[in-house]
Parts: C-alpha cells; sequence; structure tokens
C-alpha cells in the first residue's frame, strides 16, 4: 500500500543535491554509467532551468526525495512530431514497491501528452529484467531497433 503522503511534483534547482543521490543509486546499477556529480548537477540545472528541454519529476516524502523521473524532447522525423527520451528513473530502495515508480512513470506519461509528444523511448540494462517487466506493465514493448554509442568526451 503506498503512502499518501507522496507527492509528485515538478524539480527545483534545490532539489539538485538529493537528485544526484538518486542518480547514484542508477548509476549503480547500470552497467553503462559512473557517478559523476558535477556532470550530474550541471545535467539536471540545465533541465530544470530549460522546460523546452525536457522535464524532471520528483517523489517527494515529507522533505525527502524518494523518486525521479525525467524526460528529455526532441522532433521525429517518421512521426512528424516532438517525442520524448526517458533518461533517468529511480526510486530509492526504501520506496520501492509502494507504488512510487508507478505514479512517477503515469505522470511523466501524463505530462509527454500534454507537451505534445507521440512517443516515449527508454533504455534499460539489459539484464534488468524486473525493470523491464515494471515498463511493460505500463504499455512499453520492445522496439526492432537496438541502442548504438558513440562517445564523444572522455
Amino acid at each position: 500500500m503506498m503512502d499518501a503522503t507522496i507527492q509528485i511534483t515538478p524539480a527545483s534547482a534545490a532539489d539538485i543535491p538529493a537528485l544526484c543521490a538518486l542518480l547514484d543509486l542508477l548509476f549503480s546499477q547500470e552497467a553503462d554509467f559512473r557517478s559523476d556529480r558535477e556532470a550530474q548537477s550541471r545535467g539536471l540545472a540545465r533541465i530544470i532551468g530549460s522546460p523546452e528541454v525536457g522535464l524532471i519529476m520528483v517523489a517527494r516524502q515529507g522533505r525527502h526525495l524518494v523518486g525521479m523521473v525525467n524526460l528529455l524532447y526532441t522532433v521525429s522525423t517518421a512521426l512528424g512530431a516532438r517525442v520524448a527520451l526517458l533518461e533517468d528513473m529511480v526510486v530509492a530502495p526504501g520506496a520501492r514497491g509502494s507504488g512510487v515508480g508507478s505514479r512517477l512513470l503515469e505522470q511523466a506519461i501524463q505530462c509527454a501528452r500534454l507537451n505534445g509528444c507521440r512517443r516515449i523511448t527508454l533504455l534499460t540494462d539489459r539484464a534488468n529484467e524486473p525493470a523491464q517487466r515494471f515498463y511493460q506493465r505500463h504499455g512499453f514493448g520492445f522496439s526492432a531497433m537496438i541502442p548504438l554509442r558513440l562517445s564523444l568526451g572522455e
């Protein structure tokens, strides 16, 4: 049963340190990423300060952040419309299984629709089958496309 004190709200710049802590949790589970607080802070500040770039929603329990999801916007030439990339989603271990993740994802989907998005794409680690099942329960399906990546930085 979910605690009724959980509130889903847009993130603010004051949330950045707590968001970085949540990203530390997420990146500790992902094979392709490592924590870099300075880079994370820059990226989060850019999203929070630029609504045209995307949005970050947080789950608050009192003064504590217990989860986050962020969407980044782009345009699909195939659809001729705005689409979103679900870049990060994480729920603190103590709040998992309580419905917080479902509420965050539902809010992100609603915000994407309200912002004119016609599709949301996301990536999960191949080995993270629980996450894949979670997203499938919310209507996401596997794509015939596969991700390829070229690092242009360090």
